[in-house]
């Protein structure tokens, strides 16, 4: 009897556990639900915790755990002293989901790795057209003074990450779409680190991925979409050629 006893209360556990995390997800969406309904928007107070409670009915340490767990993804702001608020939009939390499963799959087969850079690559071959259409020639000259910038760093041997992240920005601006930027931010922070993973500024020539920029902006200025896809495909797949080559 009492090795029975023992088997149920082993077993109970985890399914207790799994109720546990069942039920603070159910009280997240509840939360998210409440914000929706009362149309916050971001930088809007949420109710106090008494508030919360009473219109959940569920305990304050249970609340609490929920939306510590809310804002560890970024959907609330927590500040000590002043309240809850609906947060900015904030990537952080992709961000650093992203750059460790790139960086551990780094350490394999970088297939993790190789798969964000496709879904980008996909992303800006896929956008170019529509932001060329749209720009203008001040975008346009601003496109190429981050092509000049390039190229002088190049000359001198030093690495251009920033400069690069910046052309793409000036690129799709004409698009005026924020999440594409910071969705393409999100991708510039993580290849910032797998960059520098795989050896920093020696990772990849330095002379060729200026031209190749110069290259896209020749397209872009002459108004050939499809010349202006392949150019940023061709700039996607060598950084998918390095990945390859530092995990094979």
């Amino acid at each position: 009897m009492a090795a029975g006893n023992i088997k149920t209360n082993t077993e109970s556990q985890p399914l207790a556990r799994f109720s546990a995390q069942a039920r603070l997800r159910a009280l997240q969406a509840d939360i998210l639900e409440l914000i929706l309904e009362r149309d916050l928007v971001p930088g809007d107070p949420l109710p106090t915790e008494n508030e919360l409670t009473a219109a959940l009915g569920v305990g304050r340490n249970t609340l609490r755990e929920s939306l510590k767990a809310l804002q560890a993804v970024g959907v609330i702001e927590i500040r000590h002293g002043f309240g809850m608020f609906v947060a900015p939009n904030n990537f952080e939390a992709l961000t650093d989901g992203l750059t460790f499963r790139a960086r551990l799959s780094l350490r394999h087969h970088g297939e993790e790795a190789i798969q964000l850079v496709e879904v980008r690559q996909a992303l800006e071959s896929g956008l170019v057209g529509a932001a060329m259409e749209r720009i203008t020639a001040e975008q346009l000259a601003s496109m190429e003074e981050s092509v000049h910038r390039m190229e002088a760093l190049a000359a001198a041997g030093e690495p251009f990450i920033e400069a690069d992240a910046e052309f793409h920005r000036r690129l799709f601006a004409p698009l005026n779409n924020e999440l594409l930027i910071s969705l393409m931010d999100v991708f510039w922070k993580v290849y910032r680190r797998i960059h520098l993973e795989l050896g920093g500024p020696f990772a990849v020539d330095l002379l060729e991925t200026a031209a190749l920029h110069r290259r896209i902006y020749e397209a872009v200025a002459s108004a050939d979409k499809e010349l202006a896809a392949k150019a940023l495909s061709s700039h996607f797949d060598g950084i998918r050629s390095v990945i390859i080559k530092a995990t094979a």
